[in-house]
């Protein structure tokens, strides 16, 4: 019964919102004073010139195009009509918020592209007219907000190059991802104190850190569980690069050192600015994946101490079975928090459902490795990193909507495999695997390294996480499963536990994928990952892998440029393995104020 209710409940959108239109009002004025001294502060003159320059950027943008076509040969014309245009680095333009143009994909493709466009803006328009006065009153209360206006620019950059089924599926994978982050905005909307106000809703409402995994929540289906800091933080700042900037700059002027952690020092700083919703029932936090979301949920007992908070501490030795009992009582001790605070109570036959819609989608992304592994890898790009990631941390099995997605992208990756396609078409040069932490603020970087230099990125650290099937039957069994699976949640499953489980489990990998490129991120703040950096450097000359070490700030842009990340490999490629890039109007471009 539980998989035929609708989800998310009804009754959440409908839940009465209490709104302080004198709040409302008095914040709106105060909006509208900033936006008049913007509007008085800004140089008209100097804007004026600018619009100029672009307008007549755009015609010699459009008189070379035209030229170039022109001198094309009829077979060119005709691969460029039929697949698509091949210098992306024109797309962009110095000091732009955006590309100044759409790729041109071919006829096929663009037009699978501009389907999904349509679609995720249908998605967007329905989900957030549901609850329109609060979704839109957000904008005026918090500056992140602003950034998810431009998602859809988000998902060309991510589906950047790519053509046919690979394009197909990625735009599967994002819109599943989006939906979930609209629905969410409409409940953070409706419930932040400043804004909505629904009483009603927030006492159904349990906040998590956006580290500690979701599927507690799969047992209280008449209960809304949010990851708390997900929309305002951590997945905005993959949104726009200079997001997280105002909160870095504000909690390090309170005295937080500079090499903390940008993840935690942002989560830190958005409280510090009094930028994310007051809300909810009671919170969640966890010493996940490290404990830099300890202090982070210091931060948030302080700014909102009237919300109970839960700590789920598991040991750092996950792999000591040991240690796993304690890890199960921590779950136990969770439940019986939410419903002492919400006075709902567990349901193991709906947790049970959506666990085993866990374990099919599991197997779906095995079954996802199994094709990534072979000499015809289908499933490439950041729109599959960050599904892997947002499914296996966020969703967890709960919303039944997200099988239907799977089973779509499989049947497409199972049909392109049989074909022989190729994901990047012209591009399948090396065989890449990330390892270590991605940097926020570049996003699409696996796409640059495959369109530039033929770098195919077949699986990222983070994806490679708890397989095993759960328990969905002994219900003690079950808890030790729970406790295994967030023991080995994502990042946690590698920088916990011993260098074994992120070093050796490297070059086990490395076999796996049959890879020969290493693209090894060096978040320059993660004391973690800094302790084994030598080890990793001189293992991986012993066995002679290609590791390009690539440092950035993860939410920080201004420590590490997106452009000296490009950089790095630039001169790899060119002196060490001597190669030339397939695109070469992407080795060098002006990206610094692109969202």
């Amino acid at each position: 019964m539980a998989d035929k209710k609708k989800f998310p409940n009804p009754e959440f959108f409908r839940a009465k919102t209490e709104m302080d239109w004198k709040a409302q009002a008095a914040n709106l004025k105060e909006f509208g004073s900033i936006a008049l001294d913007l509007i008085k502060e800004t140089d008209w003159k100097a804007f004026g010139r600018k619009q100029k320059e672009h307008f007549l950027d755009n015609m010699n943008r459009v008189a070379r195009e035209a030229k170039a076509v022109a001198a094309m040969t009829c077979a060119e014309r005709k691969d460029l009509l039929l697949n698509g245009e091949k210098h992306l680095g024109a797309l962009y333009r110095k000091g732009d918020m955006a590309t100044v143009r759409r790729e041109w994909r071919g006829v096929e493709s663009t037009l699978v592209d501009f389907s999904g466009w349509l679609k995720v803006w249908g998605m967007l328009l329905a989900t957030f007219s549901k609850d329109l006065i609060p979704a839109l009153n957000t904008t005026f209360w918090y500056r992140w907000m602003i950034s998810y206006m431009c998602c859809v620019s988000f998902m060309d950059k991510n589906t950047m190059g790519q053509r046919s089924n690979a394009l197909k599926m990625s735009h599967l994978l994002i819109y599943d991802i989006f939906r979930y982050v609209a629905e969410n905005l409409v409940f953070l909307a409706k419930c932040d104190k400043k804004n909505g106000n629904s009483s009603e809703l927030n006492k159904k409402v349990v906040l998590f850190d956006e580290m500690t995994m979701g599927q507690i929540m799969a047992g209280f289906p008449d209960l809304l569980g949010i990851p708390y800091q997900l929309m305002p933080v951590f997945l905005v700042s993959e949104i726009d690069q200079l997001t997280c900037v105002p909160y870095i700059d504000a909690v390090e002027s309170f005295g937080l050192p500079a090499d903390t952690c940008p993840v935690p020092s942002s989560e830190c700083g958005a409280l510090v600015i009094d930028a994310l919703p007051h809300m909810g029932n009671c919170f969640i936090s966890s010493s996940m994946p490290c404990d830099g979301s300890t202090m982070a949920s210091s931060y948030m007992a302080r700014r909102f101490p009237d919300l109970p908070v839960f700590h789920l501490c598991f040991p750092v030795r996950y792999e000591d079975e040991a240690t796993l009992k304690m890890g199960a009582e921590d779950i136990r001790a969770c439940i019986k928090f939410i419903e002492e605070k919400t006075g709902a109570q567990w349901s193991w036959d709906a947790y049970f459902s959506a666990m085993k819609r866990f374990n099919e989608e599991t197997k779906y992304e095995l079954e996802k490795w199994e094709v990534n592994k072979t000499a015809y890898p289908q499933l490439l790009g950041p729109c599959y990193e960050l599904f892997r990631k947002w499914n296996y941390e966020m969703d967890g099995g709960i919303d039944p909507r997200v099988m239907k997605t799977c089973k779509k992208v499989n049947k497409l990756l199972l049909q392109a495999y049989e074909r022989r396609d190729e994901a990047w078409v012209g591009k399948m040069r090396y065989r890449g695997i990330v390892w270590s932490c991605p940097a926020h603020y570049y996003a699409n970087f696996s796409n640059w390294l495959a369109n530039c230099w033929g770098i195919n990125i077949l699986v990222e650290m983070e994806s490679l996480n708890f397989t095993k099937p759960l328990e969905t039957e002994d219900k003690e069994e079950a808890l030790r499963d729970l406790a295994r699976l967030y023991e080995r949640m994502v990042m946690r499953r590698h920088t916990n536990g011993g260098y074994q489980n992120v070093v050796d489990e490297l070059w086990r990998q490395c076999e796996a994928w049959n890879t020969n490129i290493i693209i090894m991120y060096q978040n320059v703040a993660c004391k973690n990952m800094a302790t084994v950096q030598g080890i990793l450097d001189e293992q991986g000359r012993e066995r002679g892998y290609h590791m390009i070490w690539i440092e950035h700030d993860l939410m920080d842009p201004r420590t590490v440029s997106r452009k000296t990340m490009r950089d790095k490999v630039n001169e790899y490629m060119r002196t060490v393995m001597r190669a030339e890039p397939i695109d070469p109007s992407l080795c060098d471009f002006d990206d610094e104020n692109c969202m």
